[in-house]
């Protein structure tokens, strides 16, 4: 009995399994876009976004620059969007100009308010590369990348424009000369009859001399050769009646009128080089007479021989000639001196080596006293520490005498660019003996005079009573300039009654008595000024 119950049971239960209603299996629809176009896939199980990638069916890859959305491990779920974007770069160059700039130069060599174009503007051209994104073949962002290769660079406009200026008049010794928008000017007899001397433009700044009375000037000017020659040396009579003569020296790094010498010019050349500042000293002396009319040379004479010049001798040596014509002295880097009877190098002034962290070596200013008894200049001084020689920032002013073989700081630190000179000899009716004074440019930071500010000083011969005659109190102070192998910043008048200095890049005369000062010039574009009788 209790076996039959059993089947009975079994067979009940197969039954029942028999009529329960099948459950339908759970699917996914999933839409992927990629490459252009839509597929709608049906999916039995859930995966993620990685996993469903990997089906055979789907067989799609994404690339590591490309973006999928959603991410990766992002669980899959009915109807969700996969979306791959197939994202490009490529790096492209380009030519682009580089549009030129306008510069204005006021030149009172014009009309006020006239212009002319002294330069004309070009553009320039550079390569710019760009790395540029693609998606989907569509091209996005643009990103530069490094820096742009300059091909050729831009040249700018140069305009001038003429300016109106009122000068007061001021009594002028003799004649004043001066360098303004690379041409020679005179001013003489008073400050209203200031002049051009030249229009070409091309005075160098090297040279700048007149004769002892005033009545010729000589200058260098860039050659027309500029390959072959460093400049060219000329000559131009004050009156303005004539037109300048070429004389026959050319790579010319010093020149001045012998004095007393009729019609006699010293000089001293160089070599072109390649390189700043395009010469190559040769550190001889030349003399030459020339023919004053037409420039034609006479009796050349070799006074110094051609040298290296010592250290950093090819920056070249500079020569001056007493009063009298009879002694040459010479600076050079690390002394100064006298040329003896036997062209011998005697010096009188020694000192450290200035080196210079670039392409130019630091000459001191010469200047004889008006009897021919004394020279000054300026001396590199002592380390004020632990610093080497040639990185001392002292500067002192030294006086020599030729005879009696010793030196006397006439100022001390007074700065790189002081650039002492002995006045003309002055005398009074009430006094026994001719007398005199120094001038010079004293820096308001005395170990940073390199690049500093100064102030011009009036003081006794021997340095005492020192006062500064300019600028006013609460100005700024000069700023120094080289013009040629070193500074020229400002020139005594013949009577010693007034000095020209460059200030802001213009000429002023101050009165040495009263400290008055009148500004001659307005275009900020003139320098070494130079006076003679």
């Amino acid at each position: 009995m209790a076996h039959r119950v059993f089947i009975l049971l079994v067979f009940l239960g197969l039954f029942l399994a028999a009529c329960r209603p099948q459950v339908e299996q759970e699917t996914y629809i999933v839409a992927l876009v990629a490459d252009g176009r839509e597929r709608r896939f049906q999916l039995a199980e859930p995966f993620t976004v990685e996993e469903f990638l990997r089906q055979t069916d789907v067989n799609i890859e994404v690339g590591e620059t490309d973006r999928l959305t959603p991410p990766r491990f992002t669980q899959l779920t009915d109807g969700m969007r996969i979306t791959i974007v197939r994202v490009t770069e490529e790096t492209t160059c380009e030519q682009e100009d580089i549009p030129y700039q306008q510069e204005t130069i006021l030149n009172e060599g014009l009309q006020p308010g006239e212009q002319r174009i002294l330069q004309v503007g070009k553009n320039g051209t550079q390569e710019v590369c760009y790395r540029i994104t693609y998606e989907d073949g569509i091209a996005g962002t643009r990103i530069r990348t490094g820096q742009p290769t300059i091909i050729e660079a831009p040249t700018n406009e140069i305009l001038i424009i003429g300016l109106e200026t009122t000068v007061e008049p001021v009594p002028v010794t003799g004649t004043l000369a001066y360098i303004n928008n690379n041409n020679a000017w005179v001013i003489q007899g008073n400050s209203i009859n200031k002049r051009p001397l030249t229009t070409t433009g091309n005075l160098d700044g090297l040279v700048l001399d007149l004769s002892a009375n005033g009545q010729h000037l000589i200058y260098t000017a860039d050659p027309v050769n500029e390959d072959e020659f460093i400049n060219e040396l000329w000559l131009i009579e004050t009156s303005g009646n004539l037109p300048a003569v070429k004389l026959v020296p050319t790579d010319v790094l010093y020149a001045e009128w012998l004095p007393e010498a009729e019609n006699t010019i010293s000089y001293s050349t160089g070599e072109v080089q390649n390189i700043f500042p395009f010469w190559d000293a040769l550190n001889n002396v030349l003399t030459i007479q020339i023919d004053l009319a037409t420039g034609e040379s006479l009796n050349v004479r070799q006074i110094v021989d051609e040298s290296l010049g010592g250290l950093s001798g090819w920056w070249g040596t500079i020569y001056k000639w007493s009063p009298n014509g009879t002694q040459l002295a010479w600076v050079r880097a690390d002394s100064a001196g006298i040329v003896g009877e036997d062209g011998e190098f005697v010096p009188l002034v020694e000192y450290p080596l200035f080196r210079t962290s670039q392409n130019w070596s630091w000459r001191a200013n010469l200047s004889w006293s008006w009897d021919g008894a004394l020279l000054l200049t300026t001396g590199h001084g002592d380390p004020l520490g632990s610093e080497p020689p040639e990185a001392s920032p002292v500067f002192d002013i030294v006086a020599a005498s030729i005879e009696s073989n010793f030196e006397a700081k006439v100022a001390e630190s007074a700065g790189m660019w002081a650039g002492a000179q002995f006045s003309p000899r002055l005398s009074r009716p009430d006094a026994q003996y001719e007398y005199g004074y120094i001038a010079y440019l004293r820096a308001r930071e005395p170990y940073n005079s390199i690049n500093g500010e100064y102030d011009l000083v009036v003081a006794d011969r021997d340095g005492s009573n020192a006062r500064v005659i300019f600028p006013p109190t609460g100005q700024p102070g000069i700023q120094s300039q080289i013009t040629g192998l070193t500074a020229h910043d400002f020139a005594w008048s013949p009577d010693a009654r007034q000095i020209a200095v460059i200030y802001q890049g213009n000429v002023w005369i101050v009165d040495v008595e009263t400290q008055v000062a009148h500004q001659m010039t307005f275009d900020g574009q003139s320098k070494f000024p130079i006076w003679s009788p």
